[in-house]
């Protein structure tokens, strides 16, 4: 096991700065790969000029959502486990949680799709899809949910589970790998001077590239299963009792903050389309422009969890510290950067997703109110995670469901009321607002327990 002796060396006694850039860079790189291929489906999409094509990519989002979060329950909740194993030095542990995480997170992800597909209708029609948009938003979501599903839970949970040992490069590639292939088949699959499938065509490449990188992930864990803590051998679900819960302890948390995603989007989206298609289209592509600064606060926090589990369970606090208060202060400073440009040339970049002039219009607003939410959660983010690694499931708990599901919808109705449509763009800034409020207060509380 000398290859892993030497990841965890990063863990333990690489310079901090070193060790959180090692860390969070490759994690950085993965998220960023990763919004180009979702922006790549809205880009090629949008080429198209038709509204309702562009809507359907809206529409469906909050399922594609769900599925992130059925992958984080055993990712992030995986990963945590398994680097506080390394930092308990119980390698064996940590072979059967991985085991466990993948068993568990493909059996969710084939339970979801199926379900999906039963009440495929109601669910999209509960999501924002009307008549003039159903069939296009249905046969996108065929791609996107129930055929591609499993592989797009396991592709980030393998992901997670590979960081968790040190081996960010590697989890970097295979992410990678799948996006670059997205960016590569959305032309082929969405324009019309090739195959001309549209909304169809982007869930198509969607759900191919997701199937390459899991089967790039099982290959790493199998033919590295000699210098590796991370198993697929279904021998260990033997073990389950004993680490499923804490698996999903720590996960839920983290799952539950991206399934009431799924609601306050919905809920958003469903508000939105009260009026024009041109707004739920803008919406969309804001939704996926103001992803910059969000996918970059993800990939630090991703790159971070290792890092402070391990030495939480090491019981190296000051490490720990000094590794969240550099990684945040990127987090935030990128973020930053984000609002000054986004502020400043809305409309231009709105524009490059569609020329439609009502849909731009609507977009530029759109977005200079709900980028004024990321420096709060660049900074709630790591927050979040940092409760995880810790195996504070309680506070990470409460910080996840403030975020998303307990103010959204009220403040919804309260701001559509007050301001028509423009209203829904000011709630995620004030949510964010508050939660990062709430989580630094818990995280003095427990600074104050750990001094007693």
């Amino acid at each position: 096991m000398s290859s892993l002796n030497k990841r965890t060396e990063l863990f333990e006694s690489t310079p901090i700065k070193k060790a959180v850039l090692l860390q969070i860079i490759p994690a950085i790189a993965s998220q960023m790969i990763a919004l180009v291929y979702n922006l790549a489906d809205t880009y090629f999409v949008g080429v198209i000029n038709d509204p309702v094509q562009t809507a359907a990519i809206t529409i469906v989002a909050p399922c594609f959502v769900m599925l992130t979060a059925i992958s984080n329950l055993f990712g992030v909740g995986g990963a945590s486990a398994i680097a506080r194993a390394l930092g308990r030095k119980e390698q064996e542990s940590a072979r059967q949680i991985s085991s466990v995480s993948f068993w568990g997170g493909l059996l969710m992800g084939v339970v979801f799709a199926a379900v999906f597909l039963l009440l495929e209708r109601p669910i999209l029609t509960l999501c924002g899809a009307k008549t003039d948009t159903i069939g296009v938003v249905m046969e996108y979501a065929k791609w996107v949910v129930v055929i591609g599903g499993p592989a797009t839970v396991l592709n980030t949970l393998l992901a997670n589970l590979v960081r968790a040992e040190g081996s960010a490069r590697h989890a970097f590639v295979g992410v990678s790998m799948g996006g670059i292939l997205n960016i590569i088949l959305d032309p082929f699959f969405v324009l019309p001077r090739f195959w001309g499938l549209g909304a169809a065509g982007a869930g198509m490449a969607t759900a191919i590239s997701n199937t390459v990188a899991t089967v790039y992930f099982l290959c790493y864990v199998l033919i590295r299963r000699q210098d590796t803590v991370l198993s697929v051998a279904s021998q260990h679900l033997r073990h389950t009792s004993t680490h499923l819960g804490g698996i999903l302890a720590i996960g839920f948390p983290s799952a539950l903050q991206y399934a009431l995603t799924v609601v306050a989007v919905a809920a958003q989206a469903r508000f939105v389309s009260a009026y024009p298609t041109e707004a739920v289209a803008a919406l969309g592509i804001v939704k996926k422009i103001d992803q910059l600064p969000l996918y970059f606060s993800i990939g630090v926090a991703s790159g971070l969890l290792p890092l402070l589990a391990y030495n939480h369970a090491a019981g190296n606090t000051e490490r720990r510290s000094q590794a969240f208060r550099f990684g945040t202060l990127i987090a935030v400073g990128f973020s930053l950067i984000c609002l000054v440009i986004f502020e400043n040339f809305a409309k231009q970049l709105v524009g490059l997703f569609i020329e439609n002039p009502q849909t731009v219009a609507y977009g530029a607003s759109f977005l200079r109110m709900m980028v004024t939410a990321m420096p709060m959660m660049s900074f709630c983010y790591p927050m979040i995670i940092q409760f995880q690694a810790m195996g504070k499931a309680r506070e990470s708990l409460i910080c996840s469901i403030l975020r998303k599901g307990v103010l959204d919808i009220p403040l919804l109705f309260l701001m559509d009321a007050l301001l028509p449509l423009y209203g829904c763009m000011l709630v995620q800034p004030t949510v964010d607002s508050i939660s990062l409020i709430v989580a630094l207060v818990l995280y003095r509380r427990i600074k104050r327990r750990e001094q007693i």
